[in-house]
Order: structure tokens, then sequence, then C-alpha cells
């Protein structure tokens, strides 16, 4: 289902309005995006496929991952409310990854042409553009900085301290334990090993479905 956009500010899956991070595009082309509705399962768009947009998720999560020669499938990355992604497609032919929906989601989408003219009529857009993808790359390469820790029990503790919230103990996971595991590189068998062995060491609790506490020990 495709229909046309008419705010700048989105509703997450659990209610909370939220101002997209896009302060870098004008209002009437951030408004001039369409929304797509996907059903959990569903993919935006496969590797492969001809490049034709630029997205945002506006509710939910899309996993974006990569097939190799072998068949195996690579998360890259969890895109939450409010990111945007396949930004590459405006510079690619088609997409590099696949983008199928974890939950049921919605993504605003914008056609590449439309954003290319716009940075040719702003430098100071383009700009504005450039810099927030200098900024997801710096998170990206703290990610695979930590998807270098060869120590799985070590692993672990570093992304939950990455997640940890404000009171310096609560973590609250995006997805779910298999989600989490994919993107931190290990299998869903070598994270419920970890997370057994932290739990008996006293390093991390786990209260409800979704949430982790971290122990008193430093991590």
């Amino acid at each position: 289902m495709v229909r046309r956009a008419r705010r700048a500010v989105l509703r997450t899956e659990g209610g909370r309005h939220v101002t997209p991070p896009l302060v870098w595009m004008p209002p009437g082309l951030r408004d001039a995006g369409t929304v797509r509705r996907l059903a959990a399962g569903v993919a935006l768009f496969r590797q492969g496929d001809r490049a034709g947009a630029v997205f945002q998720v506006v509710s939910g999560r899309l996993r974006l991952a990569r097939q190799t020669i072998e068949g195996q499938s690579i998360t890259l990355h969890t895109a939450e409310p409010g990111e945007m992604f396949a930004e590459a497609a405006l510079f690619s032919p088609v997409y590099h990854c696949d983008a199928v929906a974890v939950v049921g989601s919605e993504v605003q989408a914008w056609p590449k042409a439309d954003l290319l003219a716009a940075f040719q009529r702003d430098p100071d857009l383009a700009e504005q553009f450039m810099a927030a993808l200098a900024r997801q790359v710096q998170a990206l390469r703290a990610q695979l900085a930590a998807r270098n820790i060869l120590s799985a029990r070590e692993r672990v503790l570093h992304q939950l301290a990455l997640r940890v919230g404000a009171d310096g103990r609560t973590v609250r996971l995006r997805g779910t334990l298999m989600e989490f595991a994919a993107e931190i590189g290990l299998t869903p068998a070598a994270l419920y090993r970890t997370l057994a062995r932290l739990e008996r060491d006293g390093l991390v609790v786990r209260p409800t479905t979704g949430t982790l506490l971290l122990g008193k020990a430093d991590v």
C-alpha cells in the first residue's frame, strides 16, 4: 500500500511521537515522500533490484542483509524508526542488499532522481547530507570494530554497555535475541550460551523479555 506522507512527525510502534532526524532535508522535500506499508517478512527490495529510491523507517524495523555466494544471509544492519537507509542507491544502479520487514513496518521513500536534483540546486543541502552520512560511517566503523572482539563474552558485554540506558544498568533490546545475535555477529546458540554464563556470574539479569540488567561487576 502506498500513500502520500502528510507529516514530518512520525509515530513509532509504541505510540510515542518522534521527530525524524532529517534536519538537513527541507520540509517540502521531506513531506513529498511516499509511505509504504510492509507486513512482517515482506521485502522492500532485494539485492540486485533496480535502485530507484532512498528510504526512512517510519515505524517497525527492517533488516538489511546481504546474500553471499554460498547463499548465506549476513545481517548488515537493522534500521529502526527515524533511520534513513539505502543512501548508496543515489549512486548505484542496483541495491546491494535485501531490505526485509522484521515486523509490520512503514517506510517513507524519496525517488533518487528528486534527491539528486535537489542537491544540484542547493550545494548547502548536499553538504548537510554528506555530514549526515559521515556520522553514519562513524557509527558503522564502531560497530565493525566491536565485531572484531573474538571472545563472545567480551563482545556481548561490550554491546550491552553501548546500549545501556540512562540509569547505567538497564538495556532494552530493540528486537528479539535472534536479531541481537545477528547484529553482533554471533549465532543465536552462542548468544544464548553466553547470556546464560553471564547470568550465572551475576553480570546480567533478565527480569522480562526484551530487557537486561547489568550486574554490579565492572563491564
